[in-house]
């Protein structure tokens, strides 16, 4: 396994672990590495300094070893607003998965009846609906299926 430090293109910084560089590389390439707070899928590796102990300090016991500090937890009250949003859009729309462009493109044309949808599409896909002129938003959170 290996952790990696990431950055998305707004600024978030976040890690994850993968089972190898080569996992993240083809996960990077297939659209699947997206940004842990506002699921952006520019993501780029950012500068990590390897976790290296001096020489002449003796090892710490494992069992006294302090655990890893957790990363300050997001503000509560955004916290809670995110949940009641995510909360509305999965009581109030059907959720269509890598399918939604080509829901939303067939709601926008009349070949689909319109109806609230939600779900995944890679950035190209995204900006290609907003060059047509289908109205889509970004949501503040990744699917159920992409999160822990």
């Amino acid at each position: 396994m290996i952790r990696y430090a990431l950055r998305c293109d707004q600024g978030h910084d976040f890690e994850s672990w993968f089972a190898s560089a080569a996992a993240y590389d083809g996960l990077k390439a297939q659209g699947h590495v997206a940004c842990a707070v506002c699921g952006s899928g520019s993501v780029e590796k950012a500068l990590m300094a390897p976790a290296v102990s001096p020489a002449a300090t003796p090892p710490t016991p494992r069992a006294a070893a302090k655990p890893p500090a957790l990363p300050a937890p997001p503000d509560a009250a955004l916290a809670a607003k995110i949940a009641a949003l995510r909360k509305h859009i999965e009581a109030s729309s059907d959720y269509v998965g890598l399918n939604f462009a080509a829901q939303a493109r067939a709601m926008h044309l009349g070949d689909a009846p319109e109806r609230p949808i939600h779900g995944e599409a890679k950035i190209d896909e995204a900006r290609a609906l907003i060059d047509e002129g289908v109205p889509v938003a970004p949501l503040p959170f990744l699917p159920r299926n992409r999160t822990n």
